[in-house]
């Protein structure tokens, strides 16, 4: 940890506020943290102050921070070729693309590279209506996928609202039991009936104009949703019951985050098309893309492709991707978030919830849990209304953040989302801070006992 320097900072914080425009944000209201550095699964300010990150900024620095491999590795890429035309072939970009499909199925051989998620949304859904020849893209109403023309369309929160620019984007509630939209009362019926559900909105909407399903493998921003069992699968049966491609979005779910290389791979069956970026190469250099089946790479042997990025695979990014997957590979990151998840930080995030009854349920799986928190058990109102805060939240987060622990909240949730490799003590550290946190806001639970 660098020696404090608040002189530095507030010069930070000056330069920042003069001419830095913030995304999803009213400017002249925030007051952006000045970040010194990083180390593992720990930040810095420049006044001394150290946060334990349990947000993984934006749910992307799979190994933390500063992995020296991979510095290194960004290092000596930059040394011998800092960047390339996308139409040549760079070694990089051929290594990446190889150990990315390595951890894929065996019909999914090819990487289009993209900057990041949305524009690997954006691709995505380019390719399976061209290869469809059908128009129309199913998603869930919990869900993000980005912030660009096709992909904010697609999303089903808020920030969509003001954005609804792109056509042919039908929306359909998926499972979610702790607030059912089908009045199901076990993980069985909740999987039967947003099956139905989605098998009704398909019909309604004209199986032949539908192109694409397209769902977060476990919603993510929008709640950390894990499918029930079968809800895949059925999803899958579906998609080949009426010639609609399966687009499983793993930009912030893959990549070690749910104990799995890829979250669809809790399930028996695969997509045709991944979408991956954030933990591809922990955020160190911007990179998403799109993994392809070879039904769908096969429509463009003859056919041009009509999409392209000047920066698509870029080798310094492309170089960090692979060795994040060998440091991944090597240091079992990924059974180590399995491993914690359900050994350590389900159980204590369990242990937090019968303390505290503003906690309404714990979900999670590896390092992606999140807290659904309500002001009353029984009616399970939430702790904030849906797109927006409230000051029970404001409380806890400022909270949490004073105590030393940086969260990632939304809405009425506080989502628990370190590095895969974070350690048994430092997970249990910070769950001890949640819990000093959510004392302070104890006087905010307006239910009975429960």
């Amino acid at each position: 940890m660098n020696q404090a320097d608040p002189a530095r900072g507030a010069e930070v914080a000056a330069l920042d506020k003069a001419h830095v425009f913030h995304s999803w944000s009213a400017q002249g209201l925030i007051s952006p943290l000045p970040v010194q550095g990083g180390k593992g699964c720990y930040f810095w300010d420049f006044d001394g102050n150290k946060f334990l990150d349990f947000s993984s900024q934006l749910v992307f620095t799979n190994i933390g921070f500063q992995h020296p491999k991979v510095v290194k590795a960004i290092q000596d890429q930059a040394e011998l070729l800092t960047t390339v035309a996308p139409q040549h072939a760079n070694e990089a970009r051929g290594k990446a693309a190889k150990l990315i499909t390595e951890r894929a199925e065996s019909h999914l051989n090819k990487v289009f590279f993209t900057n990041g998620g949305a524009d690997g949304v954006e691709n995505a859904i380019r390719m399976a209506r061209i290869h469809t020849h059908r128009h129309k893209v199913l998603s869930f109403y919990r869900s993000y996928h980005g912030n660009t023309t096709s992909a904010i369309t697609a999303t089903g929160d808020p920030r969509r609202w003001p954005n609804e620019f792109a056509y042919g984007h039908v929306h359909f509630f998926g499972p979610y039991l702790y607030r059912t939209a089908f009045w199901a009362k076990s993980e069985e019926e909740e999987c039967q009936r947003a099956l139905e559900h989605l098998e009704e909105t398909i019909k309604f909407e004209g199986p032949n104009t539908v192109a694409a399903i397209l769902i977060e493998s476990v919603v993510g921003t929008s709640g950390v949703l894990i499918p029930p069992m079968g809800y895949l699968e059925g999803v899958r049966a579906l998609c080949d019951k009426y010639g609609i491609m399966w687009i499983a979005d793993e930009v912030m779910a893959g990549f070690g985050r749910t104990g799995k290389w890829f979250a669809y791979q809790h399930s028996t069956v695969s997509p045709d098309l991944i979408v991956f970026a954030k933990g591809v190469n922990s955020g160190y250099v911007p990179l998403g893309g799109v993994v392809i089946s070879d039904e769908i790479a096969a429509t463009f042997d003859q056919k041009v492709f009509p999409g392209g990025l000047t920066y698509s695979g870029h080798p310094l990014a492309c170089a960090a991707a692979v060795a994040t997957l060998e440091v991944m590979a090597e240091e079992k990151m990924v059974e180590n978030a399995a491993e914690i998840g359900e050994k350590v930080i389900g159980p204590a995030l369990h242990e937090l919830a019968k303390k505290h009854k503003v906690i309404g349920e714990v979900r999670g799986l590896g390092v992606f849990w999140a807290l659904d928190l309500v002001s009353d058990r029984t009616t399970r109102e939430p702790l904030a209304p849906y797109g927006a805060s409230s000051p029970a939240m404001n409380e806890l987060i400022a909270a949490t953040k004073k105590l030393g622990v940086f969260p990632f909240a939304n809405f009425n949730r506080i989502h628990v989302v370190p590095a895969c490799n974070i350690s048994k003590e430092e997970a249990l550290a910070g769950i001890a801070i949640l819990d000093q946190a959510f004392a302070t806001i104890a006087h905010h639970y307006t239910g009975a006992d429960a």
